[in-house]
C-alpha cells in the first residue's frame, strides 16, 4: 500500500502481543510521521451541526492507535473524522500512526489508548495470554494476504506456486504455517521475505508473500507481471484491521464503544464512496506513498471490505463462526496451546 521499501506484513504484527512475543514479521518500515493531520481538535471543517444531546455535550477525547502508517487500509477512520462522523457521535478522536514494533495490543490493554487496530489472530493470541482486549469491528472481511508470482509462469493456484521456484515468505507466521501444513514447502526454495519487490522483478521464478493492495501495485509500476492468489481462498481467512478496545472500557462505558463503531461504519461508507479527501489527509502524513498508489490501493481493497455479507449486515460485521474457525486453526497450527473462550472474546458483539 506504499512504496516497496517500506512494505510490511500488516496481518501479523506479532511483536505487539502481550507477554513473550511470537516471531515478529520481517519488514523494512519507515517510522510514522508526527501528528495525525487533524484539521481541528474537535469537529472537522464542514461537519454537520450538533443535533443530539451527545453532540451538544463536550466531545469525549479518545485515542485510536493504528498498527501502521496512514494509508488506505485506515481510510475509513480518517474519513470518519474529516466528515464529522466522530464529532456527530460526541467523540474527539486522535489518530495515532503506527510503525514497526508499535505494541498496539499492549497499548489498548494497558489503557494508554481507547481503541486500536489489530488482526483477529493477534486478538485471540492476546486473549489466550490474559490481555484485556475485545474486538468491535472488522474492516477487512477477506484478508488481503496473498502469494504473488509471475503471470508468465502460468500457474493457477498457490498449490502450483509451491511446486517449484523460489518463495520469499516468513515461515513462522500463522498463514505461512497453514500453507506449509496444507501443501508442504519441500518442492520450493524458501527464502526470507525482504519487504520489497526488486528481487521479484528481476527473477521470473521468484514468488513472494504480499498484500494484494501493495506489492502487486509496486511490481506493475516497475513493469513486472504479478499474478496474485489470496491465502483466504485456501481456507485461512482471519479478519484484518480489527478495531479493539479493552474489556474494562466496554464494561464501564459501552455506549462510547458503540458510538465509535457507528462513526467508524459511517466513515468507511464515506471512504468507499469517495476516498479523495481522506487520501489527501493521509498523503500529508505518509509521504512515502504517492497519490497514484493511494488511489490504486483504495480501489484494490474495496472488494475485501465490502462484501455481500456487509451489504446485508453492515460494514465491519463479524461472526462467531469465523472466530471459532480461526481459534481452531491457531490451536491446530500450534500458535495457541488452548483457545480462549469465544463467548468471552465476543462480549461486545452480543
Amino acid at each position: 500500500m506504499h512504496s516497496p521499501d517500506s512494505r510490511r506484513l500488516f496481518l501479523q504484527r506479532l511483536a505487539s502481543l502481550i507477554a513473550v512475543p511470537l516471531v515478529a514479521p520481517a519488514c523494512s518500515r519507515s517510522q510514522p510521521p508526527e501528528g495525525d493531520g487533524r484539521a481541528s481538535s474537535a469537529s472537522p471543517p464542514g461537519s454537520a451541526p450538533a443535533a443530539t444531546a451527545a453532540q451538544n455535550a463536550p466531545a469525549a477525547k479518545v485515542k485510536l492507535a493504528l498498527n501502521w502508517v496512514p494509508e488506505p487500509e485506515f481510510g475509513g477512520f480518517y474519513a470518519a473524522r474529516e466528515s464529522g462522523a466522530f464529532a456527530k457521535e460526541g467523540l474527539d478522536v486522535e489518530i495515532l500512526g503506527g510503525g514497526a514494533g508499535v505494541p498496539v495490543v499492549q497499548m489498548v490493554a494497558g489503557g494508554q489508548v481507547d481503541f486500536g487496530i489489530s488482526g483477529a489472530d493477534e486478538v485471540l493470541t492476546a486473549r489466550a495470554r490474559g490481555a484485556d482486549v475485545l474486538p468491535l469491528f472488522a474492516v477487512f472481511q477477506t484478508s488481503p494476504q496473498a502469494i504473488m508470482t509471475h503471470e508468465s509462469r502460468g500457474v493457477k493456484s498457490i498449490a502450483d506456486i509451491l511446486k517449484s521456484g523460489t518463495l520469499a515468505i516468513e515461515p513462522g507466521l500463522p498463514y505461512a504455517a497453514y500453507l506449509k501444513k496444507k501443501y508442504g514447502f519441500n518442492k520450493v526454495k524458501v527464502v526470507p521475505y525482504d519487504g520489497g519487490v526488486a528481487r521479484f522483478v528481476a527473477d521470473k521464478d521468484y514468488s513472494q508473500q504480499c498484500f494484494i493492495t501493495a506489492e502487486p501495485i509496486a511490481a506493475k509500476r516497475k513493469g513486472s507481471d504479478p499474478a496474485t492468489f489470496l491465502v483466504a481462498t485456501e481456507g485461512f481467512n482471519p479478519y484484518v484491521a480489527v478495531v479493539i478496545t479493552r474489556a474494562a472500557l466496554w464494561k464501564e462505558n459501552p455506549e462510547r464503544a458503540r458510538a465509535f463503531v457507528r462513526a467508524t461504519r459511517e466513515g468507511w461508507r464515506t471512504y468507499l464512496q469517495d476516498p479523495a479527501r481522506a487520501n489527501e489527509i493521509m498523503a500529508k502524513l505518509n509521504t512515502s506513498m504517492d497519490a497514484e498508489t493511494f488511489v490504486a490501493a483504495a480501489e484494490a481493497q474495496r472488494p475485501l471490505i465490502e462484501t455481500q455479507e456487509t451489504k446485508e449486515k453492515g460494514l465491519g460485521v463479524m461472526t462467531r463462526e469465523r472466530w471459532e474457525t480461526l481459534a481452531t486453526q491457531l490451536v491446530d497450527l500450534g500458535v495457541l496451546e488452548k483457545a480462549p473462550p469465544i463467548d468471552d472474546v465476543l462480549v461486545a458483539l452480543r
